[in-house]
């Protein structure tokens, strides 16, 4: 890992918009939003529920992969944010039956990182220097959990972004 400070963050909340979801995480000090397409969406919130699938979906496959390889998901860091976009390294601890010890780290979507992520309960962590440039979001955030609207969850109609904040 290239940067020298890293802040740990959690998964705060995801609520849908009208375009995806939107994905609170942070901690006591600030959260933050990452938007994020439909589907990773509901994947990162079955997982925070452990909702059960009737099928597995992309993310099970490549954890089972990851399994079967005698892998998984170590921690995950969102490392650069450039013109609008997040970007993020997902490390891999491998292990086979001699003990010998792999660690790969792969560039990653962040969506899909936060993902396995929670899946796997790896811990999350985002650059210091990324960290000093978001935007904090800690006020809507409280503001939508005091009107009600479920953050683990998000409102049923999945209307826009944050309807009246």
């Amino acid at each position: 890992m290239s940067q020298k400070s890293v802040v740990e963050i959690e998964v705060r909340a995801v609520l849908p918009t009208s375009a995806g979801s939107a994905v609170f995480l942070g901690n006591d000090e600030k959260v933050f939003v990452i938007y994020v397409d439909q589907f990773v969406g509901s994947a990162i919130t079955m997982f925070i529920h452990g909702t059960p699938k009737p099928r597995p979906q992309t993310h099970d496959l490549f954890a089972d992969v990851l399994t079967s390889l005698g892998a998984h998901v170590d921690r995950v860091v969102i490392n650069d944010f450039n013109e609008g976009v997040y970007f993020a390294r997902m490390i891999i601890v491998a292990e086979n039956e001699l003990e010998d010890r792999k660690i790969v780290e792969i560039d990653g979507r962040p969506s899909d990182t936060i993902a396995l992520a929670v899946q796997q309960e790896a811990p999350i962590y985002i650059a210091q220097h990324v960290w000093d440039e978001v935007e904090d979001m800690s006020v809507v955030l409280q503001k939508m959990e005091e009107k009600g609207l479920d953050p683990g969850l998000g409102d049923e109609d999945g209307g826009p972004e944050f309807p009246g904040l």
